[in-house]
């Protein structure tokens, strides 16, 4: 059915609808009157009738009658209703029955009986036909005949029933001619009803939409607003009342176009950039100036998580407040805070204030204003970057509205803010661990290295002497076997503190790498040098540590030193016979500090002179030999790449590892030779063996400078039928981050050529971040310790998982050095670490069948391969 669409049609139809129901409704209650009285009526006349004929009854029964004269008195009864709607019968009690015998009667129902069990007289008024039960109850002159009844015994029935249907079939014709007039009359005034209201409805709308028609710009919408808006009736005024409340939302909202102006201009704003990161309260402060242009604002606030139950809460003011105002606002914002369960269990908090704009002073501010025009975001629990909470806190009088766009605001700088946070920390601790260890906080390898080319330049140019001490920790790979990594790294850590403790504070202290650590000594010559060492010696040997078992053990060192310019001028050099000098101490027994003499120089530099003639052999007789390690996915164990190792056999048949001779051939300008040997090598033996992989090859730094080693490259590649992208060139960032410019040259034709590039030890300086940013790099071959470290140390998680993302974002695969057991393992597939290379998985073999023999499970195979082998060389680049 289609429902009426118009107020004019649902009007008519109620009408007519509800006039013909009255009427019909009123003939069916009158209707029902009128035969509820002529069935009252009935009733009536058949109790007269059955008391009438027991009163005859009992007269003729006092006389003493016949049997004769009872069934002539029954016929009489009946003879008189023959031609009425009426019907009487008599019953004879089973009593009466049992004494006189029985008479000619109906079979008695179930009325009948109960009428004469009970005694009872019964009125049945149902369907067409109404029925009276009267019964006959004996009295104590009855007792002369009816000799076995007693007062009360019911002797008969007398049945009365009227057929009344002829009476109500009159009476319904009768009404029905008598309302046939009334419902024209009553649909007629329906329809006058329905003309009176549709002529109230109609001037009521055509005022509402002369109203409406008048806006044509927003301004109208005020005169809207006050117009008087009657629909003619008491029920619309409720209507009227939200037309005029509409009309205020709407012209609120069309007002207040320019907060979304401001807003969208706002959000333009949340572009996170390198120098917003560099300094996040300054854009913070720009964005708190943005916003009181529109909502006068005194402060924003924001509060981060940096530790357990400690908060820093960070105020941005856009003048500078008063004292009295910092302490008001701090002491408000406190109490909010403890109200909110998330920090009901109780927290420290330290408060920094920052101002936008110092040339004016804020107005004082009142707790009442504080607490009322405030609006602030909590979670329930820290989001990116720590952040927990932010607020505002404006000026009075600001409408609901432009709250609203506040709040809206709000959201969006949480995450904001906490973004900017989040980088602003990851970078700094980028920055720092780029030149510090993460596990003693001492300088790094890298670091050292610029330090000590810097102190030599600084002494050469003044006439000063240095110190250089290279120290070992003796044992330090037994304390790790036999008490677990975490305590070698508490072990390291103490040692590294005693050490540092032991030197003065001018003194340059670093950690080289595992348990080796370097010291630059400042102007000091070999006595003070030794002098210095002797404190180290014993500061670390009354080091006592007690071990997880309840064990404790003691500190040792080997010391070696070498005296700038006594022993070499070349940092190299000095390095090489302080790194000799040190390992002469180990040779000696340990625990020794090793100073050297005029004979000592002669020594170590004659066994650099032997490396040297060494590796003049080595490029003569083609003497170098690659090793492979494989690179793998760490999820399934799949071989995806190979790095190429150097190594040269001696005349014994033993290897020397490339970290002995690489220093020495660089600064002999033989290292790019030594290259390509190597790839040359490496490339046909793949070609042999019919490897489909990648191969990654160290280049050395003095490529650079060489005007044909992309040439060298390109012609070994063709030779060896070798694709060039299936080349990855590994560069660091040490001599090559001098000269930015030609470094980018350089790569820029080595990617023109196909070979692909990775940066390793990514992390150990901040200088590879630069290589990212202006280099195609395809891989990043992630810092060793910081590998090693993801088992025991936050901060080396929290850097491995920046890297991967920052990777991931520029589209770069990373690679996990020092893979070294299970656990390393589990964490970097926790990382989600692309590639995956280290002891763990194989250690560097001269077969490239045995390298790829990896399959899915590498520390199955790993056992495998300790079963099969004794352990080869460390890999060393």
């Amino acid at each position: 059915m289609t429902p009426i669409k118009t107020i004019r049609g649902l009007l008519l139809t109620a009408a007519v609808v509800f006039s013909c129901a009255l009427v019909f409704a009123t003939h069916h209650v009158v209707s029902g009157l009128f035969e509820r009285a002529v069935r009252d009526e009935a009733m009536r006349d058949a109790a007269t009738f059955a008391d009438m004929t027991f009163e005859s009854m009992f007269q003729l029964m006092r006389t003493g009658w016949s049997r004769a004269q009872l069934e002539e008195f029954i016929q009489a009864i009946r003879r008189s209703v023959d031609k009425t709607q009426h019907q009487i019968e008599i019953y004879r009690a089973p009593r009466v029955a049992a004494r006189f015998g029985e008479i000619v009667q109906k079979e008695m129902d179930e009325a009948i009986l109960r009428a004469i069990a009970d005694g009872e007289s019964r009125r049945i008024d149902t369907g067409p036909e109404i029925r009276f039960i009267h019964p006959l109850r004996a009295e104590a002159q009855c007792r002369q005949c009816h000799v076995n009844a007693d007062p009360g015994d019911v002797l008969g029935v007398i049945d009365v029933r009227q057929d009344i249907t002829p009476l109500l079939e009159t009476g319904s014709r009768k009404f029905l001619w008598a309302f046939a007039p009334i419902i024209p009359v009553a649909v007629v005034a329906a329809l006058l009803m329905f003309v009176y209201i549709r002529r109230r409805l109609d001037r009521a709308i055509a005022g509402f939409a002369q109203n409406i028609r008048s806006v044509s710009k927003l301004s109208d919408l005020k005169q809207l607003e006050k117009a008087t808006l009657d629909f003619g009736f008491d029920e619309f005024r409720p209507v009227a009342h939200e037309v005029r409340q509409l009309t205020e939302r709407v012209r609120s909202i069309a007002v207040d176009k320019e907060m979304l102006e401001f807003e969208i201009r706002l959000l333009e704003k949340f572009i996170l950039t390198s120098d917003v990161v560099k300094d996040w309260r300054e854009y913070v402060n720009r964005l708190l100036i943005d916003i009181d242009d529109v909502m006068p604002a005194y402060a924003l606030f924001s509060i981060f998580k940096i530790g357990d139950d400690i908060f820093d809460l960070e105020v941005f003011w856009r003048y500078a407040p008063s004292d009295a105002s910092k302490q008001l606002f701090e002491e408000t914002i406190k109490e909010s805070l403890g109200r909110n369960p998330y920090f009901a269990c109780g927290y420290a908090v330290s408060i920094e204030h920052n101002i936008a704009d110092s040339s004016r002073a804020s107005a004082e501010l009142v707790r009442a204003d504080i607490e009322v025009q405030t609006k602030s975001l909590l979670v329930e629990a820290p989001k990116i970057g720590g952040i927990v909470g932010i607020g505002m806190q404006a000026q009075a009088n600001a409408d609901a509205t432009r709250w609203l766009v506040v709040e809206s605001i709000l959201s969006t700088l949480l995450n904001v803010v906490g973004s900017v946070k989040a980088i602003d920390k990851y970078t700094k601790d980028l920055e720092y661990y780029a030149t510090r260890d993460p596990l003693t906080n001492l300088y790094n390898q890298r670091v050292f290295w610029e330090l000590l080319d810097s102190e030599a330049t600084r002494s050469g140019r003044h006439g000063y002497k240095f110190g250089l001490v290279v120290i070992d920790a003796d044992n330090f790979k037994s304390v790790n076997d036999t008490y677990g990594h975490g305590f070698g790294d508490v072990f390291l850590q103490e040692v590294a503190a005693k050490i540092r403790g032991a030197m003065r504070e001018d003194d340059l202290l670093a950690r080289y790498g595992g348990d080796e650590f370097v010291a630059i000594l400042p102007e000091t010559d070999l006595a003070g040098t030794v002098e210095v060492t002797q404190r180290i010696m014993h500061a670390v040997t009354a080091l006592s540590i007690e071990t997880p078992g309840g064990a404790r053990v003691s500190g040792a060192l080997s010391i070696g030193m070498a005296v700038y310019p006594d022993h070499a001028v070349e940092t190299k050099d000095l390095f090489l016979f302080a790194d000799s000098m040190m390992y002469r101490a180990k040779a000696d027994g340990k625990g020794r500090i090793s100073v050297p003499t005029e004979q000592d120089v002669v020594e170590v530099f004659r066994s650099l002179s032997e490396k040297s003639i060494l590796i003049l052999g080595a490029v003569e007789a083609r003497g170098v030999i690659p090793f492979y390690q494989p690179i793998v996915n760490p999820r399934t164990g799949e071989v995806e790449a190979l790095e190429v190792l150097s190594r040269i056999r001696l005349e014994d048949g033993t290897l020397l590892v490339a970290d002995a001779f690489v220093a020495i051939a660089e600064k002999m300008g033989l290292m790019h030779k030594l290259d390509y040997i190597l790839m040359e090598r490496a490339l046909q033996a793949a070609a042999a063996a019919n490897y489909q992989g990648l191969l990654f090859l160290n280049m050395s730094p003095r490529a650079l400078v060489l005007n044909d080693f992309v040439q060298q490259t390109r012609r070994i590649a063709a030779e060896c039928n070798f694709d060039p992208s299936r080349i990855v060139f590994e560069i660091t960032e040490r001599e090559t981050i001098k000269n930015m410019a030609l470094l980018e040259r350089f790569i820029n034709t080595l990617r023109g050529e196909g070979f692909r590039l990775a940066i390793d030890d990514f992390g150990s300086g901040f200088s590879s971040f630069h290589y990212v940013k202006r280099f195609p790099i395809d891989f990043l071959k992630i810092e060793g310790d910081f590998i090693l470290g993801m088992k025991h140390n936050d901060k080396d998680r929290a850097l491995v998982r920046s890297i991967v993302a920052l990777s991931r974002d520029l589209g770069i695969r990373t690679v996990a050095e020092y893979v070294e057991d299970d656990e390393v393992l589990a964490k970097v597939v926790e990382q989600s670490i692309d590639l995956a290379q280290g002891y763990h998985i194989r250690r560097p073999t001269p077969s490239i069948i045995e390298a790829l023999d990896v399959h899915i499970c590498p520390s199955i195979q790993n056992r495998r391969d300790a079963k099969r082998k004794p352990a080869s060389l460390p890999t060393l680049k």
